[in-house]
């Protein structure tokens, strides 16, 4: 699957459902009819949308943790609380359960944005503070994470 590009503001109405914006819709199609996993974060109060083949991807990583250590059963546990599958109906529309708009704190102002082949679902406030606190840190993130990274001969890490 091609990376997921954007970052979008929308609203959860009323019932709890999320409409995706058209350009993201259009990112996503060829996963709509397999379906979406829906999870808590694991870093940050948000939610995390999986299209169902990075979800598998996923599993298969998980499911090759030895079971019988502790720290790594205690982690699929962890991991894995609060997944939901979601589909995408016709209109481009999905229902956040209640118990994943609690974690989250969403209310009807929402961030979707995209991290690689997934879409991290915020409150539009929890976001922006999010964002905000990480200004400041983020040169130094970015030279930590990337400084010593170059792949190719374009220079581009």
């Amino acid at each position: 699957m091609e990376p997921i590009i954007g970052t979008y503001e929308c609203k959860v109405d009323a019932k709890g459902r999320l409409l995706l914006p058209a350009p993201l819709k259009k990112q996503v199609a060829a996963s709509l009819q397999d379906g979406f996993v829906l999870k808590r974060s694991v870093f940050q109060k948000c939610l995390e949308l999986y299209p169902m083949s990075e979800w598998n991807l996923m599993m298969q990583k998980i499911n090759g943790l030895n079971r019988f250590v502790k720290k790594n059963n205690d982690f699929i546990r962890r991991f894995t609380a609060g997944v939901k599958v979601v589909e995408i109906d016709n209109l481009g529309r999905f229902l956040i359960p209640k118990d994943l708009t609690s974690f989250a704190d969403i209310d009807k102002d929402v961030v979707l944005a995209s991290v690689g082949n997934i879409v991290e679902i915020w409150d539009k406030d929890l976001y922006e503070k999010a964002i905000d606190d990480s200004v400041g840190d983020f040169a130094e993130l970015a030279e930590e994470v990337m400084g010593n990274v170059n792949i190719g001969d374009n220079g581009i890490s």
